[in-house]
């Protein structure tokens, strides 16, 4: 039996306004990112992108609580976070990042959110320091 992702989403409190979409199927027409802004969460309810050549990723808070090989379901990418620590490693063909902590600065961690360009192979992983300066 096939992989089927199934997500069960916390909304973080104060969370009023919620985009919804679906099937885009590789199109994200400007008037869906108007229409979506001001969203302070954006729900994708599946078929993101064209069938043929897109990359598959497994989100999840904290891989430690993975509960399957992503390799063998599909997956090209795992992104995670829970450590508060950026980083990127690859394992068995599957890259997995973490983009670290945007919130309250935690230990002696820096501030960061990352990109992710899946343009070519192997996929290009940027940290952003949100605090430079420090």
């Amino acid at each position: 039996m096939p992989f089927i992702p199934r997500y069960d989403l916390r909304v973080p409190d104060g969370v009023k306004r919620i985009g919804l979409i679906s099937d885009t199927h590789g199109l994200l027409r400007k008037e869906a990112v108007e229409a979506l802004r001001g969203s302070e969460l954006i729900i994708h309810a599946g078929d993101v992108g064209k069938p043929a050549g897109a990359a598959m990723i497994y989100v999840l808070h904290n891989v430690n609580a993975l509960d399957l090989n992503p390799a063998a379901a599909g997956f090209q990418i795992v992104v995670s976070g829970h450590s508060h620590k950026p980083g990127k490693t690859e394992r068995e063909g599957v890259l997995y990042v973490n983009p670290g902590s945007a919130g309250p600065r935690r230990f002696q961690l820096p501030v960061t959110v990352a990109h992710l360009r899946l343009g070519g192979i192997p996929y290009d992983v940027e940290f952003v320091d949100l605090e430079p300066s420090r």
